[in-house]
């Protein structure tokens, strides 16, 4: 079957979600991915953050064969050791107490909503009230379920599928006097602050120091749940097992998901005791989540991170990455700002038009990235990517602003001579 009758037959038979790149991959190794034609392309996306061990590595695939020959799926209703053995881990890499495994990032997220309206009941319940709304962050993304979407900011993901959630409020992004504000406001009607440390589907926006703090400073006052969503920022991702661990603040719950099982589909929301008390059996379950096979190829990753000291190369790649990005910027004007932090990096781009025809331009060349909120070109490496690839990807974004420079200034110079003639 060739990419057009691939092309075709999937126009017939998927819902149309997704607008696909023209390619069909068949295998990759290491940072490299091959199509359908053998040709290799430098991966700069790893699978939208999931794939941070690249391709074919054997940890994974020891693992994925390991647990194959033994149990893939037992349900919760029996205990397998995967479970303990990952959360002993889990709880060890965040900082905090308990977790719930399932299978995705937003159903992750779902899970938080879910406690912290269920610590709020019992909050009231114990005499302290507390009410069911959710301040977030403006540019945020944190899923598509009915829960999550409520929660993530732009309307395109919200308005065809009105009413979502109700009782979510968006804040200004890094906007201490607005957060403030609007806390004092609702009061004790607030059960939880939703935020991404670093945002990624919104442009790559770290927040800042003095906003996490002031949030955590009320979430304490009134016994609100701070929640930090690190689906993609987490698992070591910006060079701490969390982003929130740069700042020395820990939340109250955590949400993990993308690379913790290495592309095998798994998440995980983690809470402090004191919010776990709110759940018990019954309220909430998965028949997937926390599944041998899952946990099996998690615990494999979280080991060949800290066996390979990989988080220490994630700063340093990362460090260099973003050197070499901001001294491009200074020869560009089109480069508007370069963000990031760790691997989770992202430049803003003048236009969106632009932004397009270089995301173009390096694929061209068989280097995959993307285009996130219009202008921001977003690097997501695999943690095993190279100084030299790096180098690799910096020349080719110079080869491809220096060849927008020189089309501009021809098509300016037509332009000039066309009206002089007039």
């Amino acid at each position: 079957m060739s990419l057009a009758d691939l092309q075709a037959a999937e126009s017939k038979l998927l819902l149309q979600t997704y607008a696909r790149n023209p390619l069909e991959l068949v295998s990759g190794e290491g940072v490299y991915l091959r199509d359908d034609q053998g040709n290799e392309y430098l991966d700069l996306l790893s699978g939208i953050g999931v794939c941070a061990l690249g391709y074919n590595h054997p940890a994974i695939t020891n693992a994925i064969a390991a647990q194959s020959t033994q149990l893939l799926h037992t349900s919760n209703l029996f205990y397998h050791r995967g479970t303990t053995e990952l959360a002993l881990r889990l709880t060890e890499i965040t900082g905090l107490d308990r977790v719930f495994f399932c299978n995705s990032g937003t159903e992750a997220w779902e899970a938080a909503l879910k406690l912290a309206r269920a610590h709020a009941a019992l909050l009231t319940a114990e005499g302290k009230p507390l009410g069911t709304k959710f301040l977030a962050l403006e540019d945020s993304f944190h899923g598509r379920t009915m829960g999550s979407v409520a929660t993530t900011y732009k309307k395109l993901y919200r308005e065809p599928f009105a009413p979502v959630m109700p009782d979510v409020e968006f804040i200004p992004f890094n906007d201490v006097a607005a957060l403030r504000a609007a806390f004092s406001h609702h009061g004790t009607e607030v059960c939880g602050i939703a935020l991404e440390v670093l945002q990624g589907e919104g442009g790559i926006n770290l927040v800042s120091e003095e906003f996490l703090r002031t949030a955590r400073e009320l979430c304490d006052s009134t016994g609100a749940l701070l929640m930090c969503d690190e689906i993609q920022s987490g698992m070591g991702r910006t060079g701490n097992w969390c982003a929130y661990q740069h700042y020395g603040i820990l939340p109250d719950v955590t949400t993990l998901a993308k690379p913790l099982a290495g592309g095998i589909p798994m998440g995980a929301m983690l809470c402090t005791e004191e919010a776990a008390r709110a759940i018990t059996p019954g309220m909430h379950g998965t028949t997937f989540g926390g599944n041998p096979f899952a946990c099996a190829v998690a615990i494999a990753v979280i080991d060949e991170l800290k066996q390979s000291k990989l988080l220490g190369h994630v700063k340093e790649t990362g460090d260099y990455f973003i050197a070499k990005l901001q001294k491009l910027q200074r020869r560009h004007a089109n480069i508007v700002e370069v963000r990031g932090l760790g691997l989770m990096i992202g430049i803003e781009i003048s236009t969106p038009e632009l932004a397009k025809t270089i995301l173009d331009g390096m694929t061209a060349r068989r280097i995959l990235l993307n285009r996130t909120h219009d202008t921001v070109l977003r690097f997501l490496p695999p943690y095993l990517i190279t100084k030299a690839h790096l180098d690799q990807t910096i020349t080719a974004l110079d080869e491809l602003l220096r060849e927008h420079k020189s089309t501009a200034a021809t098509s300016s110079a037509a332009a000039r001579e066309l009206t002089t003639k007039h």
